[in-house]
Order: C-alpha cells, then sequence, then structure tokens
C-alpha cells in the first residue's frame, strides 16, 4: 500500500487524479493512499440534492461521481482517497465501508476519544455527532474517493448545508477533545497505518481461504 502525500491541494485537479489513476490501473497497479488537505469547497454527490445547500456563498460547489450528498472540505480536515482494486481483495461494499471505519475508530482511541460507526448512516461518531465522513465510486472493480477526518478546522461552513443530506447533524473534530490538537500529519502518519493494516488484513484473509 503506497501513501502519497499531497499537502494543500485544490479539489478540482486532485478529483481529476482520482479518475484518472482509476481508469488506467491494470491488474498489477499498486493499491495507494492519497493524503491531502483541500481550501475550502463543497463537493456534492451523484444522488445530491440542491435543497441540502442551504447557504449559497464564496465557497464553491463541485459536482462529483461518488455516492453521497453534499459535504464540506478544508484546511485541518485530513482527507484520505483510497485508490484500491475491489476485485483483487475479493471484499464486498459493506465490509470495505466497515474497514474504513474500524480505521478512523482506531485511530481515534489513540488520542482516548471514543467513537462509533452506525449502521443507518455511513461515517464516525462521537456520542451522536459526526467526526468523520465517508464517500465512495466504483468502477471497473477499482475503488477512489475515500474519507474525511475532523482534526482542528473551521467547522462553520458545515452550517451552511445539511451535511450528508442529514438535517440537523452536528460536526465536531479531534481538537474538541484533544488539547493540544495533534498535529495533522502526526494524525495522518496513524490513520494510514490502521488503513494499510485493514485493507492488507483483508488481502490476506482472502488468500488464506
Amino acid at each position: 500500500m503506497k501513501v502519497v502525500q499531497l499537502g494543500l491541494a485544490d479539489y478540482q485537479p486532485v478529483f481529476e487524479a482520482m479518475q484518472a489513476f482509476s481508469a488506467n490501473r491494470t491488474a498489477d497497479t499498486t493499491d495507494e493512499l492519497w493524503v491531502v488537505q483541500h481550501p475550502p469547497v463543497f463537493t456534492q454527490g451523484m444522488a445530491g440534492k440542491p435543497e441540502h445547500i442551504l447557504v449559497h456563498d464564496e465557497i464553491p460547489v463541485i459536482q462529483i461521481d461518488r455516492g453521497g450528498q453534499v459535504t464540506y472540505h478544508g484546511p485541518g480536515q485530513l482527507v484520505v482517497y483510497t485508490l484500491i482494486d475491489f476485485k483483487r481483495r475479493h471484499i464486498t461494499v459493506r465490509e470495505l465501508v466497515s474497514r474504513l471505519e474500524n480505521s478512523i475508530i482506531a485511530t481515534l482511541a489513540e488520542y482516548d476519544i471514543s467513537a462509533h460507526n452506525d449502521p443507518k448512516r455511513p461515517g464516525v461518531y462521537v456520542d451522536e455527532q459526526k467526526i468523520a465522513s465517508l464517500g465512495l465510486r466504483i468502477k471497473h472493480g477499482a475503488v477512489y474517493h475515500g474519507l474525511a477526518l475532523n482534526v482542528d478546522m473551521d467547522l462553520a461552513p458545515f452550517s451552511h448545508i445539511n451535511p450528508c443530506g442529514y438535517a440537523g447533524l452536528h460536526m465536531t473534530q479531534i481538537a474538541h477533545y484533544k488539547q493540544p490538537c495533534p498535529d495533522i500529519q502526526e494524525v495522518a502518519a496513524r490513520l494510514t497505518h490502521h488503513l494499510s493494516r485493514q485493507l492488507d488484513m483483508a488481502a490476506t484473509n482472502q488468500q488464506e481461504k
């Protein structure tokens, strides 16, 4: 599992690069995790409904090809794009989502933050507040897009939308529970470790069957 650090990068070029990577990959292409932060942007999934955008301001809205509704990305949010050969790992979509959620939960546990998933809503929650979102696209057996974990960011733009299509859903972040807040690169190192372990575990389990 190759980890690629993109730093702070505009959303649109990274989105297009994900599409190109997935379209051009072969059976031998190594799976990659792209670690990035984005300048402020709203992204609207394929089934996104315009009424979930409550306030129209200077933050751009980009229509993209993942599942789900609208969400927000901004500096201080850790985004990891999971560019994975889905067929090669022989796991279901539900199992993939669970492994991504479990990686986030394990990372938060290292900071003494007790988090959980919700079978009815993808993502990771602390109490009833959402701390991480997931959105995936599966095409030709490959997965792209991924997850976003709120570390230490301005959460105000989330009030301009119904996050992930849920009216009244409150967002939270690591900085609300851990002070001083850990550096986002430290969080990224821990999260990519858990992601690599969870996803490699999936491949190992399949080989043993």
